[in-house]
């Protein structure tokens, strides 16, 4: 492993979580923030009027764009971002480039969604950003990580769920996900990228009830359950099992 490289764009809860994992296994790795950072091997690189502006160095490397894709900024920022760090990916003779998606890309519609399933119709800026990002990484042979919704550490559902009223129904199936999880499933993508496939879910293959999950959480917290809008049945399945082919295992509870 001592002579891997990775990049990873966006050293934020995920990235930076991968930025220690790959350098524990002994990656050569550099990381960027939008703001400047005492790290150095936190780099620059951030887009303004058009202008990329960056200092990463690393040639001959693995690139992990961990940028999550609900952008606070417009759709045209992210993807420009993205092409651009496409771009600068290929300067550097980039081994590979990964993006870390959305299970959302799929819609919320009930249904059994596997890497083959269809995407959701692009009628929302949401799918708009998702798919464009997706098809343009795909255009490049790179390849998606599409992630379910993330738990790990700050990230307890029975703390940030804590009393609220959700828009969803109490019977809607949870897609989740740990954050080790993830880190795991996206460097086994990346050690097996020759025979790895374009796409793969990353979903933990247990799927309980929003209510008896956000239950047992807020019973372990000491939190307040949510209420919720409806008790249909909503049966919203993410299959993450094509991942474990490549020898993954999903290991951490969500």
């Amino acid at each position: 492993m001592m002579n891997n490289k990775l990049v990873v764009l966006g050293a934020g809860w995920l990235g930076s979580a991968l930025v220690r994992d790959a350098k524990a296994s002994g990656w050569q790795v550099q990381a960027t923030r939008r703001e400047a950072h005492v790290d150095e091997d936190i780099k620059a690189f951030c887009v303004t009027d058009s202008v990329l502006h960056h200092s990463i160095t690393l040639d001959a490397a693995y690139w992990v764009c961990a940028i999550p894709p609900r952008m606070r900024q417009s759709e045209t920022l992210y993807l420009e971002t993205l092409r651009l760090a496409l771009e600068t990916a290929a300067s550097l003779k980039c081994r590979g480039f990964l993006l870390c998606s959305s299970t959302a890309v799929y819609g919320t519609d009930s249904g059994h969604f596997d890497e083959q399933s269809p995407l959701a119709p692009k009628d929302t800026t949401r799918q708009q950003i998702l798919q464009s990002a997706e098809h343009m990484v795909l255009e490049q042979n790179g390849k998606i990580a599409r992630l379910a919704g993330l738990v790990g550490p700050s990230r307890e559902p029975g703390r940030f769920i804590s009393g609220k009223h959700l828009s969803s129904s109490s019977q809607a199936l949870v897609n989740m996900v740990d954050q080790q999880d993830v880190v795991n499933g996206l460097l086994r993508i990346i050690s097996n990228w020759q025979s790895a496939k374009p796409v793969y879910n990353i979903c933990h293959p247990a799927h309980p009830t929003k209510q008896d999950y956000y239950q047992q959480h807020c019973t372990q917290y000491g939190s307040e359950p949510p209420s919720f809008a409806s008790d249909e049945s909503v049966a919203r399945v993410i299959d993450g099992t094509l991942i474990t082919e490549l020898g993954f295992e999903y290991r951490h509870d969500i």
